[in-house]
């Protein structure tokens, strides 16, 4: 038994902060409503996340905007050979953001951007099949972005963002002890890291645009975590009620390709291909202040592929006031037939989105985005663990923000 502890602690103890399950993309309401696509558009202020290299060609003198996103999400999960069914009871996911910026000359713009692309809130019910490897996990980030652009000429623009990421993470686990007796694990932890944002817009001609941006990878270093077991008394001596451990989670870099086209003066037409480098995400590893016979430093195999994320939009002029948006994407997941875990029980997920502008004056506008998102139904296990079963999931994100410029 005290063999099987071990190796539950070891292939447990994990944080998929930042795996496809938990990639928020609603960092802007305009780009949201056109299936998140923005990479070769001029959509004002979200430039600062999508492309800098765009800000240059802003036209007002100084433009803000902000808005906010709830997501109403659910998993559900399967046991391969039975009747058995969980299912996730998550509170609302409240994803923001928030931009500015400023017209230096007719060449220079400077602006920042707070945005929050990572983040949710997962909850199983505590006596689940999959208890021992989640009971619930809460992550939270936000990234603070100075952004600076220039534009070269009339059709060419180049920018860059220097990236301050802050995460933190809350989760619990329950620990298979003794005879009928449980332990759970409660594990806590925050950090900071520097990352940056470039990109280059491109006008090739009046109804064509062309647009590449690029976010660096980010290692999130977590040092001085605290882990929180509650264990039968039989068994305290082995799991210190209060642990410090350290560990390195990766953000991967992302390239996208963003193609802008307008047809005529109403419509517009976007597509992205967006490059997701999750292959940096080998290993999570947790360094733990105090070790004992059953709590030992560990190594939990992730070996995470590079995806692809297609994403399609479409935007009409419908009158001075109003604007129409429409757009979606396929979105593949990281994960591996082996490595599925519930914390973040990655699939492929197609994303359909809608939504609008009005104009409420001439210097203020409110923007709707309607998300609704797909999980694949995936049958996978977690082979460390030995745990498999089908995965489905569903989320439905509808956002409003206010646009103000003059």
């Amino acid at each position: 038994m005290k063999k099987c502890i071990y190796m539950f602690i070891l292939m447990a103890l994990s944080i998929n902060i930042y795996a496809e399950g938990y990639q928020v993309n609603v960092q802007g309401q305009k780009n949201t409503a056109m299936g998140h696509t923005g990479t070769g558009l001029l959509l004002g202020t979200s430039s600062i996340h999508f492309n800098p290299g765009a800000l240059g060609f802003m036209q007002k003198e100084l433009e803000f905007s902000f808005g906010g996103t709830a997501v109403f999400s659910k998993v559900s999960y399967s046991k391969t050979g039975s009747n058995y069914q969980a299912e996730t009871e998550s509170p609302v996911g409240t994803p923001f953001y928030a931009y500015a910026a400023k017209k230096l000359n007719k060449k220079m713009v400077l602006g920042i951007g707070i945005t929050t692309p990572y983040g949710n809130s997962l909850t199983w019910n505590d006596d689940w099949a999959g208890r021992y490897l989640i009971q619930n996990i809460s992550l939270s980030a936000f990234i603070v972005q100075p952004t600076f652009s220039y534009k070269v000429s009339d059709n060419f623009g180049i920018g860059l963002g220097a990236m301050a990421v802050f995460g933190a993470v809350d989760l619990s686990r329950a620990l298979p002890v003794e005879g009928t007796q449980s332990g759970q694990v409660n594990m806590e932890g925050s950090t900071m890291a520097i990352g940056f944002n470039a990109g280059v817009f491109f006008q090739a001609s009046g109804n064509l645009s062309l647009g590449l941006n690029y976010r660096s990878k980010v290692i999130m270093k977590m040092e001085g975590g605290e882990a929180d077991f509650t264990v039968p008394l039989s068994l305290g001596g082995y799991f210190p009620a209060k642990n410090k451990f350290d560990a390195e989670l990766p953000l991967p870099a992302n390239l996208t390709l963003g193609v802008g086209y307008m047809p005529n003066d109403k419509l517009t037409l976007a597509a992205d291909l967006q490059y997701v480098f999750w292959d940096a995400y080998k290993e999570l590893f947790f360094d733990f202040e105090t070790n004992t016979a059953l709590l030992a430093d560990s190594s939990n195999p992730r070996n995470y592929e590079n995806t692809l994320i297609y994403r399609l939009g479409a935007e009409f002029k419908q009158s001075k006031k109003l604007t129409l948006r429409a757009g979606v994407y396929f979105d593949e997941s990281p994960i591996s037939e082996d490595y599925l875990n519930p914390e973040t029980p990655g699939m492929n997920k197609v994303g359909m989105s809608t939504g609008g502008t009005y104009m409420l004056n001439k210097k203020l506008a409110l923007d709707i985005s309607l998300l609704f998102i797909a999980g694949l139904e995936r049958e996978a296990r977690y082979v460390p663990a030995n745990f498999g079963g089908t995965y489905n999931s569903q989320a439905f994100l509808p956002g409003m923000g206010l646009t103000y410029s003059f």
